[in-house]
């Protein structure tokens, strides 16, 4: 914030290192950069607040007051499904769900294919913080027939998290396939792929949309895959270990009301508390169990996930809770992003932690039953407070899907783990913590009536409600039990508790105090000499080499980024030598990279290190040896040319370092400090304790030990944000050392010195203990002058939109204020403020080095109520002391620029200066005079002295009034009388009144001058305000807006010095020819390289320019293989040549890309020029891609808005928002500000030192001053024709994500609004329309161009809109007014539209550019100026005649307008404009885009031809005739149940658009046993087909209900399938065929050589078109997935795909199947398999002795001994009857 800054460290103050010292005395007052052994040396400049000090006594304080985590912020995410591919089941009807957090969205259903083209667009809305936008988890899924009744079943799945997409380039991924995969079997391998764009975007980002590629290279699926850059195609499943040990230091919770009734009742008191980690990960929850009532509970458990790897969800959430049924609390909770915890390199690590104690924060650790801060403990906001630690690990182990003993569900798993030694983490030390409270001043005067104390914990240490706590180790000594004891305790205003050693464990509080009063706003603590100290001894694991590298890495990359700062700085104040100040930069970079190496690889033994601390160290290592070499290679690229690209390479070292320094594994909890007023807890502040951790090696140490660090406290929680949260609870000047207690012998050696310990009072012999107060001894008594100049673009405070502010000021325990400037946002106060017998505390010398900073605030003054708060800065004050001698270098201070803060965001800037002068002993008799200029008598105020206040000089400022536009109603009354009155130093002038507004409110007077005193020195103008009054009856005036133009410097006029045009007096002839050999390409450049004599330069013109249709292609070359039609000019129209330049427009953005990624160090390549010039300039390599092209004319595609690409087309009419009401209290003010627009004011101005040797012209208009040869402001009419081509991703409207758009255009008092076109369904609109509009310049100078959603009940909704000020460009000098094209035509597609023919621009420009010529010659030359220019000279009509003129060349000198000298100026070229369209509710969120161009023809002029015709191209009507003739090798499905034979009933299915709408089947063919059917069938489709797009069109209702038809573009893909018939069970899928009519494989000439390489290796075969073939005949495969998803061949089919265009189906028709007229013949069916039962021997022989041989063995021999028992039972009664009688 402060622009100047003390520099010079230790370690800079030892060696004078050559590189910093490069820099040469840059300014006379000595003021030099450098570690010098000078500690005067002040640096010109930093953008940071008060930064490097020269003694190490004091450290920076932050200016940002305000927490960003937590405030919710608007995102949308939009996702646009486009297809699917490959996926994995027969014949299924899928549809695709997205699905964001909570939410879910569908896209329709496509029935009975693999690869549904969807191209539905969905959008989420949601308004959040960002780091739970960011932890959201997307997921596409793809669900297989699910309908009302049916879930469906899950295909396949795809997540990844929000902020993945976030950080993205452009926050987006566009056209990327994602992989899908089965979460339920992990070895199931890919799903199949989902085609889709997911952008993301946060209030005021913009989207860049990539212009479409061309779909050959996105059918690559393997290279477009949805992934993050760097992470590899083939991800692999993967274990996450989380294992969960144990917790402790959780908040007491038994302070609550139950716990004294279960007290009463139960007798004992049990740890109220019953916790359980929860862990989320890649959308998955997983819980370990609950230890019921537990302080310190021990889990010892594993959370197991399965995710993929790497996942694309960066962080894992694990939060301890409090288990109840009632309400299930978090305790505290931890992100793990697992980006620091692993490394994708070469010589990378696979994510791992600890284990390692994490540390939780949260809210107070007091309980409450409604914890005000309870969303802190969920992670939401910075956590004010420490609230448990945890002990986890993390591994994560690739799986191999083979193995069998997978289990292949995603499901979390719970597992136990053995217990953990208690040395794993680390030996636990003792560290002690002290620190001193040197002053407490600007407490807020609400609290300011009771006694404040201060409380100071680390970690649940010196927290008076946990009592105290010791390690388990040393086991409780002391009291502390006893309750009695405790309080008695606290009485004495801090927990005591003695030490082994005599020692006190702690004091945690300072005494309360009663606050004392510094003046209005604030109070403060009246310390003066006698200043309180804590110290607080804790048990913790020993990790402090962590914290050391972190340190180390951090000063590495504070110093790199002060050096940056100071950099931008010069350059932004153009000092000179900013590259030598880089190099000093890059040097110091190197050089602590080098010792970073040496330092921190020590330690390696220690315990408790972690695989994590090992391979980080590895990374460190690596990663800033590597920042340190290329700093250093860089040092000597640094040139004065390169500088800006340089810092850019620097700024990625600063975040590489950033993102090192960040340590994924806590040690030592932070320490907090609280603000207790009567027992109540105000306001707080955290300190990392890596900042202020000791080492006994300089670089380790953190930034902030042993120094004095202001901190400014503030409020906890969501009341923090916002204007709650700027106000400054108390700035407390605090001294922390924290380091293990063995090494605290000089733990106080940092205070400013002079002091004596006091101690608790102790026995004899005791060893001493730390104090608990200090009492200085020394004091220094100062003078402090502030001298306060002015500041600029203040926040806008009052309604007015301006304010009244005054600043105050506070140094130590005193404040002052300037007066008070009543409404201005650019006070000059020019006022000194002098702070008599300042008291501060501490050796002289100290102070001198480092003195206390001071604290400026800025407020609006209201007449009623108290002061509103507008911003704060920091300054430190150059000091003197009595015996140094008031001059040069360091005296009188100069003037510098402090950023003013208000909250994060910054909010103006302040101009002034600081000294403190230390009284000697005689008194004030010493210090320098205040010699103040004497002509200004402003009684008791001081004005600032004259050796600080800037060197005026006189400036004469002219300002152009144009006229008012677009004024609102100010008090709900019309602004009828405005005037403009500009102000500027004090003196300003008027603008002529406007009589009536409404009727012209343009100013009659048009220049107007004043003369007024400004500092020499630019940057110190002030700014000049710009504020429109309306003058009302009876004399009143009513301020209508206003606003403050703070940088002049481009509005500074400067004399041409001959120098700087020398170029345009030599005489120099540039030949610019048209040369018309098509294949001439090529830039020709000849220079004759002394000055004075002609230098000629031939610049050869490509092809892409050529003229009158000679550069049709005439005649092929043999070696062409390519076939290309010969364009024909009566078939080209506007589309051909928009396509052709959209188009042409990718290619250029595709080379761009390419050549930034070849050269990041080249300049960028100019994209806007990339289509046009960049044909010249084209690489040889891309010559075949120019052959295929046919030629056409383009015209200029702009991917933005026409005014970004001409500068708003302010050439030399400006534009100046006019703004009232107050300022935006959000995060971002310049969103608020569009709706504090009430106006704007066109005019300009410009400014010049007075001298005599004005440069006079002739032509000189004395009136007009410096704004010459402008036209006059009187109203002028104008037809305006508004082209509408398309609009693109348009913002859904209704609920089924589609909208029904149409145009609303509004220009003054026309509207049109074109309803009854709107087009049904579509967020992609091809409109095509042209609107011709008339209108009056200037009260209708802002067109509206709406897209609105048609809805056929209720009213329209508004999409979104662009607004263009027609104005600016009617009037700008790059004539705006009508687009040039690249070629003269007088017919056909290229027709020229203005009603100006180029011969006539081109004389008028030179008329009014007052320039020589134009010169038409012999031989087609002409000559401006001194440039001359070639071209052809004749032109063919309609007819075919050529005729002689001179337009080819005037447009030839017109397009390259830029090169003449002195009025050149790029001309638009005909071109077409993309703008964003944007909802006034939803600020700075895109809705959409529209595509259009805005033609102006003055009426005074001849009337234009009529609008180019741009309707959308109409589909052309074809017909696809495709016969089936024969299919080979079918499988076979069925089993003959008589014949047992394996057979198939075959027939064929094709449809071509879906489905449901054309599908035809063939007859079947009954019992194919060889898989051999014939058919000789016809399918016949006809499609409405669009050439230019390659889609078929479709119109059909949505559903039964729809109220119209949606028209469809789907991709012309032919599918054939193959069944087997079944009569009573549902038909067989057999295998099917996708040919895409654009680019299929030819069929094969047999049946053999038929494969199915065909359709797994397409990349291979010769690829057809039908509409290039028209016929073809061969064989294709049919394939289907089996059970392993591979492709297999299940068959082949004869076709023969014939296409017609409608005319010719008409003239020729054809039945269909074997139908009239020209029937197919009967297919030749072998008839026996047709019926069994012709030939039943034949069957029963098949039956008996194929089939069932076996079985008819069995039952024959079976049927043989029934036949003997039987026999044997008949005949054996009477045989035995026989026996038995003896007969």
């Amino acid at each position: 914030m402060k622009r100047s800054k003390h520099r010079g460290h230790k370690e800079e103050r030892n060696g004078d290192e050559p590189a910093i010292l490069e820099t040469e005395n840059l300014d006379r007052q000595g003021m030099f950069m450098g570690g010098g052994p000078d500690p005067d040396t002040v640096s010109l400049a930093s953008v940071t607040a008060v930064t490097t000090n020269v003694s190490n006594k004091r450290s920076k304080p932050d200016i940002k007051m305000e927490p960003s985590s937590g405030r919710p912020v608007d995102y949308q995410v939009s996702v646009t499904v486009i297809e699917a591919r490959q996926l994995v089941g027969l014949n299924m009807d899928p549809m695709v769900c997205v699905e964001i957090g909570e939410d879910k969205k569908y896209t329709s259903m496509k029935e009975s294919t693999n690869c549904p083209y969807y191209n539905e667009y969905f959008v989420f809305d949601f308004h959040v913080p960002p780091d739970v936008m960011f932890d959201k988890i997307l997921k596409l899924s793809v669900i297989h027939s699910k309908n009302l009744l049916r879930s469906g079943t899950l295909v396949g799945t795809f997540k990844l998290d929000v902020g993945t997409i976030y950080f993205q380039p452009e926050h987006q991924f566009y056209h990327k396939w994602a992989l899908l995969s089965d979460p339920d079997d992990i070895s199931a391998g890919c799903k199949g792929y989902v085609k889709c764009d997911i952008a993301v975007v946060a209030k005021g980002d913009t989207i860049k949309t990539p212009h479409k590629a061309n779909e050959q290279d996105e059918d690559d699926i393997e290279g477009n895959l949805l992934l993050p850059e760097g992470v590899p195609a083939e991800r692999q499943w993967a274990r996450y270990y989380l294992k969960i040990y144990r917790a402790e230091g959780l908040p007491r919770m038994n302070t609550s009301i139950m716990a004294n009734v279960k007290k009463a009742f139960i007798g004992e008191n049990k740890d109220l508390v019953d916790p359980y980690v929860q862990v989320q990960f890649a959308g998955q929850k997983g819980k370990t169990s609950v230890q019921k009532s537990c302080y310190e509970p021990i889990w010892n458990e594993q959370v197991v996930f399965t995710e993929m790897f790497p996942p694309l969800c960066k962080r894992m959430k694990i939060q301890i809770r409090d288990s109840d049924k009632v309400n299930d609390v978090a305790i505290g909770t931890h992100f793990l992003d697992l980006r620091k915890i692993s490394n994708d390199g070469d010589k990378g690590f696979l994510p791992t932690l600890g284990p390692a104690w994490v540390n939780m924060y949260g809210s107070t650790r007091t309980y409450t039953l409604m914890d005000e801060y309870q969303e802190l403990n969920e992670g939401l906001g910075e956590g004010v407070s420490f609230r448990a630690r945890l002990l986890i690990s993390l591994g994560v182990e690739i799986l191999d899907p083979s193995s069998p003993d997978i289990t292949s569900s995603t499901e979390v798993q719970l597992e136990g783990v053995p217990n953990i030694s208690e040395s794993a983490t680390g030996k636990i030390e003792e560290f002690f913590l002290f620190g001193s409270f040197l002053e407490a001043t600007m407490i807020d005067r609400k609290i300011g009536d009771k006694p404040i104390n201060f409380e100071v914990t680390i970690g649940y240490y010196g927290n008076e409600i946990d009592g105290v706590a010791q390690p388990k180790t040393k086991g409780k000594k002391g009291g502390g039990d006893g309750d009695e004891e405790e309080t008695e305790l606290i009485h004495n205003s801090s927990e005591e508790e003695m030490d082994d050693d005599g020692d006190l464990t702690s004091v945690a509080t300072t005494p309360p105090m009663k606050p004392v009063i510094t003046d209005r706003n604030y109070f403060h603590l009246p310390y003066f000499e006698r200043k309180p100290c804590i110290y607080i001894k804790s048990w913790w694991q020993d990790q402090r080499r962590r914290l050391f590298n972190a340190n180390i890495i951090d000063k590495i990359a504070d110093k790199l980024e002060d050096g940056l700062n100071d950099v931008q700085e010069i350059i932004k104040t153009e000092k000179a030598y900013p590259e030598r100040r880089l190099r000093g930069v890059l040097e110091e970079l190197s050089q602590g990279c080098t010792s970073f190496l040496s330092l921190a690889n020590k330690d390696q033994n220690q315990s408790g290190r972690t695989k994590l601390d090992r391979e980080r160290l590895k990374l460190c290592m690596s990663e800033v040896e590597t920042i340190g070499q290329q700093a250093k290679a860089m040092r000597s690229q640094v040139k004065k040319s390169t500088v800006r690209d340089k810092i850019k390479l620097a700024q990625n070292f600063l975040t590489k370092l950033r993102f090192l320094a960040d340590e994924p594994q806590h040690s030592v909890p932070d320490v907090f400090i609280w603000m207790i007023s009567n027992g109540k807890r105000i306001a707080y502040a955290r300190v990392p304790s890596k900042d202020i951790l000791y080492s006994s090696i300089e670089e380790e140490t953190g930034k902030d030990c042993g120094k004095v660090k202001t901190l400014f406290l503030r409020i906890p929680g969501k009341k923090g944000f916002g204007p709650a949260g700027w106000t400054v609870q108390s700035k407390i000047e605090i001294y922390l050392w924290l380091g293990l207690n063995r090494q605290r012998k000089d733990y106080l050696s940092g205070l400013p010195n002079g002091f004596e310990e006091n101690k608790l009072s102790k026995g004899p012999g005791l060893p001493c203990s730390p104090p608990i107060s200090l009492t200085y001894m020394m004091k220094q008594i100062f003078q402090l002058r502030v001298h306060m100049y002015q500041a600029r673009s203040l926040f806008a405070a009052d309604s007015t939109g301006l304010s009244d502010p005054f600043a105050r000021v506070f140094f130590s325990t005193q404040s002052q204020v300037t007066e008070v400037l009543a409404e201005t946002l650019c006070p000059t106060w020019d006022q000194l403020l002098v702070f008599e017998n300042v008291e501060l505390f501490g050796e002289a010398s100290e102070l001198r080095d480092d003195p206390p900073i001071i604290v400026i605030e800025i407020y609006d003054q209201d007449t009623v109520g108290k002061a509103d708060f507008m911003g704060r800065t920091f300054a430190k004050p150059v000091v003197k002391m009595a015996d140094e001698h008031y001059g040069p270098p360091r005296f009188p201070p100069q003037l510098e620029y402090y950023q003013i803060y208000r909250g994060n965001c910054s909010a103006g800037e302040m101009l002034a200066a600081f000294e403190l002068l230390q009284i000697g002993p005689n008194g004030k008799a010493d210090l320098p005079p205040i010699d103040g200029p004497t002509d200004m008598d402003r009684g008791p105020i001081l004005p600032v002295p004259l050796g600080i206040r800037p060197v005026l000089s006189k400036y004469r400022i002219e300002v152009l009034f144009w006229g008012l536009r677009d004024l609102k109603r100010v008090n709900l009354a019309q602004v009828d009388r405005p005037r403009v009155d500009i102000e500027c130093a004090g003196k300003g002038v008027q603008s002529a009144l406007i009589p009536n507004y409404k009727k012209n409110p343009n100013f009659s007077a048009l220049v107007k001058w004043f003369e007024v005193e400004l500092p020499e020195n630019e940057l110190l103008h002030p700014p000049l305000n710009i504020r429109v009054v309306d003058c009302r009856a009876f004399g009143r005036y009513t301020l209508v807006g206003s606003n403050a133009v703070t940088n002049l410097r481009k509005f500074i006029y400067r004399a041409n010095d001959k120098q700087a045009n020398n170029w345009s007096t030599t005489e120099e002839i540039v030949v610019v020819s048209m040369d018309t050999e098509p294949g001439f390409k090529k830039m020709d450049t000849v220079v004759k390289l002394d000055s004075c004599s002609d230098a000629v330069v031939k610049v050869e013109v490509s092809k892409d320019d050529d003229k009158d249709g000679k550069g049709k292609k005439r005649k092929r070359k043999k070696g062409d293989e390519i076939e290309e039609e010969e364009l024909d000019e009566s078939m080209l129209d506007w589309w051909s040549k928009y396509f052709a330049s959209i188009e042409t427009l990718t290619e250029a953005l595709k080379a761009q890309e390419a050549a930034l990624s070849d050269s990041e160090d080249k300049d960028e390549v100019d994209i806007a020029d990339g289509s046009k010039k960049g044909k010249g300039k084209k690489k040889k390599p891309a010559d075949p891609l120019e052959k295929k092209k046919p030629k056409l004319d383009e015209l200029k595609v702009y991917p933005k808005e026409l005014e970004r690409e001409f500068d708003s087309f302010e050439d030399w009419l400006h534009s100046f928002n006019l703004f009232r009401g107050k300022g935006g209290d959000d995060d971002d003010q310049n969103v608020t500000d569009e709706d504090r627009i009430v106006g704007k004011f066109k005019g300009s101005l410009c400014m010049y030192k007075v001298s005599d040797d004005m440069p006079r012209d002739m032509s000189f208009d004395s009136n007009m001053g410096m704004f010459q040869n402008i036209p006059h402001n009187d109203p002028i009419n104008v037809l305006v024709r508004i082209y509408v081509i398309r609009a693109t991703d348009l913002h859904p409207a209704d609920i089924n994500g589609k909208a029904d758009p149409y145009i609303a255009i509004k220009l003054g008092k026309t509207e049109i609004k074109d309803k009854e076109n709107y087009i049904s369904k579509q967020l992609n609109p091809l409109f095509g329309k042209s609107f011709d509009v008339e209108a009056t310049f200037p009260m209708d100078s802002t067109l509206t161009v709406s897209i609105y959603d048609w809805d056929l009940v209720g009213t329209d909704d508004l999409i979104g809109e662009t607004k263009i000020d027609l104005e600016n460009r009617f009037y700008s000098k790059h004539r705006a007014t009508c687009g040039i094209t690249c070629n003269y035509a007088i017919h056909g597609y290229n027709v020229w539209r203005d009603p100006m023919k180029p011969t006539q621009i081109l004389a008028k420009l030179c008329k009014d550019g007052k320039l020589d010529g134009p010169h038409y010659g012999p031989g087609g030359r002409v000559k401006v100026e001194n440039r001359v220019f070639m071209a052809p000279t004749e032109i063919e009509d309609e007819n075919g005649l050529k005729k002689q003129t001179d337009e080819h060349l005037a447009l030839t000198v017109l397009k390259h307008w830029e090169e003449i000298p002195r009025v050149g100026c790029k001309l638009v070229p005909e071109h077409v404009e993309t703008r964003p369209l944007l909802h006034p509710d939803k600020a700075g969120i895109e809705q959409g885009r529209i595509e259009m161009w805005v033609d102006l023809f003055p009426k005074d002029m001849t009337a234009p031809g009529p609008a180019l015709d741009i309707s959308p191209r109409k589909p052309k009507k074809f017909e696809l005739r495709v016969i089936v003739w024969n299919t080979d090798e079918v499988v076979l499905e069925d089993d003959d149940i008589f014949t047992g034979e394996k057979s198939s009933d075959i027939f064929v299915r094709g449809w071509l658009k879906g489905q449901q709408e054309d599908k035809q089947d063939t007859d079947v063919h009954y019992h194919s046993i060889t898989g051999e059917g014939n058919f000789n069938w016809r399918f016949v489709y006809p499609f409405d087909y669009l050439m230019a797009e390659e889609k078929i069109v479709i119109s059909k209702k949505e559903s039964m209900f729809a109220w119209d038809e949606t028209e469809y573009k789907i991709p012309a893909r032919l599918n054939l399938q193959v069944w087997d018939a079944d009569h009573f069970s549902a038909d067989d899928f057999l295998g099917a065929i996708e040919l895409d009519l654009n680019r299929f494989p030819r069929g094969a000439k047999t049946a053999k050589q038929c494969t199915i390489e065909m359709v797994t290796n397409e990349a291979e075969m010769p690829m057809v078109s039908i509409f290039k073939q028209k016929r073809i005949k061969g064989w294709w495969p049919f394939v289907a997935r089996n059970e392993e998803d591979e492709f297999e061949l299940t068959g082949k089919v004869e076709a023969e795909l014939h296409l017609l265009t409608g005319e010719e189906a008409e003239r020729s028709p054809v039945g269909e199947g074997r139908n009239e007229p020209e029937p197919l013949e009967k297919p030749n069916r072998p008839d026996t398999s047709l019926l069994w039962f012709l030939t039943p021997f034949k069957a029963i022989k098949h039956l008996v002795c194929n089939q069932y041989k076996w079985l008819a063995i069995k039952i024959a021999t079976a049927l043989l001994l029934l036949a003997l028992l039987a026999l044997f039972l008949y005949s054996m009664p009477g045989y035995m009857v026989k026996k038995m009688l003896g007969a």
